[in-house]
């Protein structure tokens, strides 16, 4: 199964095109990520507004990261070079024992997951949160550094509306790395839905603190 996980590597040459990308094209303002632990299994839980959203955080974080993705992103020509960059397919409508198999692999091996822990692209403000992060902070035991984009939806661009306006500031705050679990080691369903709630006030609390302090 090890051949069969993202590759380190191709996650290292996706966050140099991200740097490239994000850095040509807007003005990230990253701060925080001296708090991503330098090395060992780490979760970047990041909320969700705008689909530059993951590759700002991929090439600003200050180590590879494998995101999980959406399948319906894996269409035509991107199929092979997400799978290529380490990016991590996952089906939103099932439980995608693939995608939970590679992801864990990931944390494994001492790697970065990014996840948007909303499930989908929204407001951004972590209001509701699936259970997929919790499952995976608790079973790895992997700290989760909460991840606040903002920015990327403020308005849109003249010559491609779907897109930030180019050249503009788009601030990347990163937070305190926390641990999820309540030090039991418990994997049921309650345990995990008390994770759920603890996760959810850290990164409300993070993404206030980094709105004020941002001025966002």
């Amino acid at each position: 199964m090890t051949d069969q996980l993202p590759s380190p590597r191709g996650a290292d040459v996706g966050r140099r095109i991200g740097v490239g990308l994000m850095y040509g094209l807007w003005k990230p303002r990253v701060l925080g990520a001296w708090r991503v632990p330098t090395t060992g299994p780490v979760i970047l839980a990041v909320n969700h507004s705008h689909m530059i959203d993951g590759p700002m955080v991929m090439g600003v974080a200050p180590r590879p990261t494998h995101f999980l993705i959406k399948k319906e992103a894996f269409i035509g020509p991107l199929d092979p070079f997400l799978t290529g960059i380490g990016q991590v397919k996952v089906d939103r409508d099932t439980t995608d024992r693939t995608a939970i198999t590679r992801a864990l692999g990931v944390l494994g091996n001492g790697g970065v997951l990014g996840i948007f822990p909303e499930g989908t692209r929204g407001e951004g403000d972590f209001a509701s949160l699936r259970a997929g992060l919790a499952y995976f902070a608790v079973r790895s035991g992997a700290p989760i550094v909460p991840v606040a984009v903002l920015g990327s939806s403020d308005k849109r661009g003249r010559l491609i509306k779907e897109l930030p306006p180019l050249r503009s500031r788009v601030d990347v705050v990163f937070g305190e790395p926390f641990e999820a679990g309540d030090g039991s080691g418990r994997r049921t369903r309650t345990a995990l839905d008390e994770a759920t709630g603890r996760i959810q006030k850290q990164l409300a609390a993070h993404l206030e603190n980094a709105r004020r302090f941002t001025g966002r």
